[in-house]
């Protein structure tokens, strides 16, 4: 799990969304968090994306060097998941804040910052 420290927290979230500003590599990353924490064939993510190819090849790349997923070979496949850490450390961080500025400064982090 990617944590983000103060110091640098700004950076590397930016960085990291940066990783997802792009509807074909979110449309991936939904993919295999739909597939679950055991993954999928990069074959079958490109039949579930409709990506294949080199094109996939450089979407998956940039996800996993922003950290939200992971790539492990079994056999001859290499199976994605998503890094589900990573990505609960970045909400995380969006949410660390939450509703401070409300009267009262209560965080209401775990709740529904709409009460």
């Amino acid at each position: 799990m990617k944590a983000y420290s103060t110091d640098t927290a700004r950076e590397q979230a930016a960085l990291t969304f940066a990783a997802l500003g792009s509807e074909a590599r979110l449309s991936v990353l939904q993919a295999l968090v739909r597939a679950g924490p055991e993954g999928v064939s990069i074959g079958i993510l490109g039949q579930r994306c409709g990506i294949t190819g080199s094109t996939l090849t450089f979407h998956l790349k940039t996800l996993a060097q922003a950290g939200l997923i992971v790539q492990r070979k079994s056999g001859r496949q290499v199976i994605c998941a998503a890094d589900t850490g990573a990505i609960r450390a970045l909400s995380d961080f969006l949410l660390a804040e939450c509703c401070v500025d409300r009267p009262g400064g209560a965080s209401h982090h775990d709740g529904d910052p709409h009460d």
